[in-house]
């Protein structure tokens, strides 16, 4: 078995698509996947790329992915990497793959100066929170996730000015 890692291309889209749709049931959020594959397209490869994407092949078919952006931490005042989501098809689990992308992205992240490596697992997701922890992860308990979409985004956009609704 051989494992390549390389960039994506926008002619892989179709690929990485499928991919996110394999991720999306795995975690039961098939229901949450509502981009298509042109939205996909102009977000990795359009004027401006949001993401980048990282493909495992194994014997030149794509076995698995990562998907990240760039952040910038304010104390370290340097740039990270966050890794939104990595993926190998179950059939090629427990082949090293995952391991193989997440070295890859690592020594991607030193190449280019960046300060950290982070990402989010599900908190039902034990093989994965193992796995991580293995691969020297500390799992960030005192930090909780925050989100705004949707019509909560639009509603956030048109607040009105309130000091009142700030924390003290």
């Amino acid at each position: 078995m051989t494992v390549e890692i390389r960039p994506a291309y926008p002619e892989d889209v179709s690929t990485i698509f499928a991919l996110i749709k394999s991720l999306s049931e795995y975690e039961k959020l098939a229901h949450e996947m509502v981009g298509s594959e042109a939205d996909l397209h102009a977000g990795l490869f359009g004027p401006v790329p949001y993401a980048e994407v990282m493909i495992a092949e194994v014997d030149g078919q794509a076995a698995g992915m990562a998907l990240y952006f760039y952040n910038f931490s304010t104390f370290l005042m340097k740039p990270g990497i966050y890794l939104e989501d990595l993926f190998v098809l179950p059939e090629f689990r427990r082949q090293g793959i995952a391991t193989a992308l997440l070295k890859h992205l690592a020594a991607f992240a030193l190449s280019k100066d960046c300060g950290r490596l982070e990402w989010s697992v599900l908190d039902w997701n034990e093989d994965a929170i193992a796995f991580y922890k293995r691969m020297g992860a500390i799992l960030m308990d005192e930090w909780t996730g925050c989100r705004v979409s949707g019509d909560a985004l639009v509603g956030l956009s048109k607040l009105e000015d309130s000091a009142s609704a700030e924390p003290a």
